[in-house]
């Protein structure tokens, strides 16, 4: 079975060392994540490490929000960062998503790529293009709130 590959690119008018610290810590994850306004009543638990390798979270909420883990497996700070993230619900899926931070000059290029096993939804949605649209609109909703958020000085946000 072949695997099957989302990427989305970003600028961000920051250096890296400003976003890589809003990736490697999934406490920040609320700030920009796509997926956090699906569900109201979404419960989310922290684990492991408090941010980089070995740091963990699990969430469970509705069907748009599904149920499922992801652990930080590999960091290069302030580049990379690579996350394993396995969904329960709405339908058991693994995928492995790395964020590359790469400088230019003033300004950073973030990648957000993902990768895992056709499920039977992406080999059917696949070829129509549609899978890569569904994932990677939450890709560049996810990259437009990390640029709001790397972009914001402390004194805005207050």
């Amino acid at each position: 079975m072949s695997d099957y590959t989302v990427t989305r690119t970003a600028t961000i008018a920051a250096e890296p060392e400003k976003i890589y610290p809003l990736i490697v810590d999934f406490h920040e994850w609320k700030r920009w994540s796509p997926w956090e306004g699906l569900d109201p009543d979404l419960t989310r638990e922290h684990a492991g490490a408090d941010s980089g390798v070995g740091a963990r979270y699990s969430w469970a909420g509705n069907r748009k929000a599904g149920k499922g883990t992801m652990e930080i497996t590999d960091v290069t700070e302030p580049t990379r960062v690579a996350v394993a993230v396995a969904f329960e619900k709405p339908m058991k899926s693994t995928s492995n998503s790395v964020f590359t931070l790469a400088p230019r000059g003033a300004q950073t290029e973030i990648t957000w790529t993902m990768t895992g096993p056709h499920s039977l939804f992406s080999r059917i949605a696949g070829p129509l293009g549609l899978f890569d649209k569904l994932i990677g609109k939450d890709f560049e909703k996810g990259l437009a709130a990390l640029k709001s958020e790397s972009e914001i000085g402390p004194a805005q946000r207050e």
